[in-house]
């Protein structure tokens, strides 16, 4: 004779939902970072002012997410540099304006952390070229 056992159906129900549940879940990891508009020319703004926004891509959903809480930069953008220049003024809302007399084309970058662990990496080496513990997204910025 059989005997139907509700209670260890829902035990077993439950043991299984619970590995289910703990064993499924993965964090939100940033997976790349994307500026737009990926070119701009600041005479065909408003005051010469260029909102950039960052987008982040991420390996589980919400993705993408806009906009990216990112530090923003500006980086001279010549054959083989890399460096920091403060030709155009970019604020942390990522609205860039080209500084009076200093024409040509500029790096806007937005770089944002990634959660690096064992503290092998925690400091942003050079935001113009990327590095060691962020993710780095760029646009073109033409000043007059």
């Amino acid at each position: 004779m059989r005997l139907y056992r509700p209670h260890l159906f829902f035990c077993l129900l439950v043991l299984v939902a619970a590995v289910t549940l703990a064993c499924g879940s993965s964090p939100h990891v940033l997976q790349s970072v994307s500026v737009n508009p990926a070119t701009a020319d600041a005479q065909n703004f408003p005051n010469g002012l260029v909102p950039f926004t960052a987008a982040g891509i991420f390996n589980t959903a919400p993705t993408p997410v806009t906009p990216l809480t990112v530090q923003w930069g500006v980086c001279v953008m010549t054959a083989g540099s890399t460096q920091p220049t403060n030709a155009v003024a970019v604020g942390g809302d990522g609205v860039a304006q080209c500084v009076s007399g200093a024409p040509g084309t500029y790096t806007v970058w937005a770089a944002a952390s990634t959660n690096v662990k064992g503290g092998v990496c925690t400091a942003v080496l050079n935001p113009c070229s990327g590095g060691c513990g962020t993710i780095t997204g760029t646009a073109q910025i033409t000043c007059p």
